[in-house]
């Protein structure tokens, strides 16, 4: 700590600034904050108790990172943020405010209110990392956890940005989707005896849904919000002629067309493919 914060309460600042607010009882101490000065703190609000041996410091109105940063410290040695909480701090589900959740090495048994402990024999130091200065689990370790506490669905929904965001998965396969729409496209594909299409391919300056490259064929599958008002129309319209200039007719399809009618979809699909082949 630099020698430029003399005063207990600069140190109390200094702390707090590299965790998101929040400081421990342990760190308090080193300020040379005794109990008696951590109670007047409390009393006049300028320490506000979070979990025991936890404080935010001037406000109780913690961000995310703040609250997250709050359990794993509340937690003790070893512990990391973990679970959903992981997948939010990643961006690989969103942000929800409930119970957070942290993994400890087994052999300790803490408990804190309002934190899902996770004890693990196989949590190792290559699992684990930092971001935003809050331990965590790396994400493929975060997807193979929410695997048993999550809906298969959810945990489709973390591969998929984890894919997007270029994090390594190890052993953790992915179809490249990035929205559940476009996995019910590829399931209709499989349904129905299409080939399988490339995924999230790039012509030009324009990243495409779907690519069957040998006919020569683009799908891009779109809900109404996406594509709504005058510059969309506008943009669809530039995309559609640019991919045709270099060789790709550009096929549109709903989420109506391919939940209610996916046997229609199927068919122009083959129609289009065998038209190519021959």
């Amino acid at each position: 700590m630099s020698e430029k914060y003399s005063t207990p309460d600069q140190r109390i600042a200094w702390f707090a600034n590299g965790q998101h607010g929040v400081i421990t009882t342990a760190q308090l101490y080193r300020c040379r904050i005794d109990d008696d000065g951590i109670g007047y703190r409390r009393r006049i609000r300028r320490l506000h108790r979070l979990h025991q041996g936890v404080y935010s410091v001037g406000h109780g109105a913690l961000s995310n990172e703040g609250k997250w940063m709050a359990a794993v410290l509340a937690c003790g040695e070893g512990a990391v943020l973990s679970h959903c909480s992981a997948a939010q701090l990643f961006a690989l589900l969103p942000a929800a405010v409930g119970t957070v959740h942290v993994t400890v090495p087994f052999e300790r048994r803490p408990s804190r209110a309002h934190v899902a402990i996770h004890r693990s024999r196989t949590l190792t130091p290559a699992a684990i990392t930092a971001r935003d200065r809050i331990p965590a689990t790396k994400p493929w370790r975060t997807i193979h956890d929410l695997r048993r506490t999550e809906p298969p669905e959810v945990v489709r929904e973390a591969i998929r940005q984890a894919d997007f965001y270029g994090f390594p998965l190890n052993d953790i396969s992915t179809d490249r989707t990035r929205s559940e729409l476009e996995r019910m496209f590829l399931a209709l594909c499989r349904r129905y005896g299409l080939p399988v299409p490339e995924v999230n391919v790039r012509i030009g300056r324009h990243l495409v849904d779907f690519l069957f490259r040998e006919a020569g064929l683009a799908v891009e599958v779109d809900g109404w919000q996406a594509h709504r008002g005058h510059q969309a129309f506008e943009d669809d319209r530039a995309r559609g002629l640019d991919l045709l200039r270099r060789g790709y007719e550009l096929l549109r399809l709903s989420y109506r067309q391919i939940e209610h009618e996916p046997a229609v979809v199927a068919a122009v699909l083959h129609d289009r493919l065998n038209r190519a082949a021959a």
